[in-house]
């Protein structure tokens, strides 16, 4: 690892297949962010990366990793098998806990759209013991079964404009148990493209991870 705490990872293993993505930890971090992005996307989503600057800035590490191969995500039935991403997602977990650097002590998960299923469907399995977790415009109705079993604080962020994804999200708040949050960032659409959207997306996340983690 070099003097930035940058890691390019071309090797977790998941069962039979080999996930690429990018590990990056800032100094003296044993906090750890790991990223599932939406369907369609990849480990160079855009709008992950600039989450995971900004949570950086705020010293903590991050996992960005594709859910799928390039061969599996070819088939678009892939991008929508919940299960199948969120074993992804805990087999990553596991992978990078056990590595022997970073020392990692405490992991959230951030999950954009299905992404975000998978990220609370993996927070509700009691053996990846997540300490935090962000849904970014979350298709967290995909989780429903699951959310009854997330005890991880939880914060929703979805755009004003982007109304079905927020009555959705409304619905899971109003289910989770655990402590929670919805933030609702005005006028924005499901992928928080206007001025300073994507801003306040980052700098609710990083405020709820150095909240909750460590």
């Amino acid at each position: 690892m070099g003097a930035d705490g940058i890691h390019t990872v071309t090797d977790i293993p998941v069962n039979e297949v080999t996930l690429e993505g990018e590990l990056a930890v800032p100094p003296v971090s044993s906090e750890l962010v790991v990223f599932a992005h939406g369907s369609g996307s990849s480990r160079h989503s855009p709008r992950n990366n600039f989450v995971a600057e900004r949570l950086r800035e705020r010293g903590l590490g991050t996992l960005l990793f594709d859910l799928l191969t390039e061969r599996e995500d070819r088939n678009r039935e892939n991008r929508f098998d919940i299960p199948l991403l969120t074993d992804r997602l805990v087999a990553a977990t596991e992978w990078v806990r056990d590595r022997a650097e970073p020392d990692v002590r405490s992991v959230g998960y951030f999950g954009a759209s299905t992404g975000a299923a998978a990220a609370l469907r993996g927070t509700a399995r009691p053996e990846t013991d997540i300490d935090a977790v962000v849904s970014r415009g979350g298709r967290v109705d995909m989780a429903s079964d699951a959310v009854e079993d997330v005890t991880a604080p939880t914060l929703l962020v979805v755009g004003g404009d982007d109304e079905s994804v927020l009555e959705l999200n409304r619905e899971t708040y109003d289910a989770l148990s655990c402590k929670r949050n919805l933030r609702v960032v005005e006028g924005a659409g499901h992928l928080f493209e206007g001025p300073g959207e994507l801003e306040a997306v980052a700098d609710h996340a990083a405020d709820w991870f150095t909240t909750h983690l460590g």
